[in-house]
């Protein structure tokens, strides 16, 4: 019996991107359902009642919920191309910092793009010089190692949505200050499982752009 796997996103959700990524570069066939969010699914409210949020993840009808948790399950059940190291220290590490992009660092973008202020922006760079030093300890292309891993997919909304950010703010915030996460995020954009698979760039700023008018309206 062939495996089901359904995917439910929206088009523009980093969130699910991330698990389209881990899919692809498993070579797992899925089944693609982009969400409307103002309208939710049958299928959305039943598979995550406690959070009716997307991504979700149905893998032979049982629903897998919160994107770093499906990007692990996807890596212990199809373990070819592994996106979590072996050594319990480094996998522990790739856990930290995944949690620190979703914790800290979409949060204090959110608050520059949303409310703006130079207290918020010194917050938001703060997060991106820890992203940089972390880039500089490992050493190597990805936060992964050699191989892009875990922590990899999770900051992997920078290499495309930064831009859209900058577009619509008119700050510039990935720099010459950030010589390492910009290595990185061309280095991340040039794979191409990862090129592949970006959202229109016009169709995002379109988008943020409308609800940046709508957090700055007077």
């Amino acid at each position: 019996m062939a495996e089901e796997v359904k995917l439910l996103k929206t088009w523009s959700s980093p969130f699910g991107l991330r698990i389209v990524w881990a899919l692809k570069l498993k070579g797992i066939e899925y089944e693609s359902i982009d969400e409307d969010l103002s309208n939710k699914s049958a299928l959305l409210l039943h598979s995550n009642p406690v959070h009716k949020k997307i991504p979700v993840l149905i893998h032979n009808g049982k629903p897998i919920s919160e994107s770093l948790l499906i990007l692990e399950y996807i890596d212990q059940t199809w373990t070819q191309n592994p996106i979590l190291p072996q050594h319990p220290l480094e996998k522990a590490r790739q856990r930290f910092w995944a949690k620190f992009n979703d914790d800290k660092l979409i949060p204090s973008i959110w608050s520059v793009f949303g409310n703006g202020g130079k207290e918020r922006e010194e917050a938001l760079l703060e997060n991106l010089e820890l992203v940089e030093r972390e880039l500089k300890v490992k050493g190597k292309r990805f936060f992964g190692g050699d191989e892009i891993g875990l922590a990899d997919l999770a900051f992997g909304w920078l290499a495309n949505l930064i831009g859209v950010f900058e577009a619509v703010t008119g700050l510039k915030l990935i720099d010459g200050r950030f010589p390492l996460l910009s290595a990185w995020i061309q280095e991340f954009s040039d794979i191409p499982v990862i090129k592949d698979s970006w959202p229109s760039h016009d169709e995002l700023v379109v988008k943020y752009q409308a609800l940046y008018d709508k957090f700055h309206a007077k």
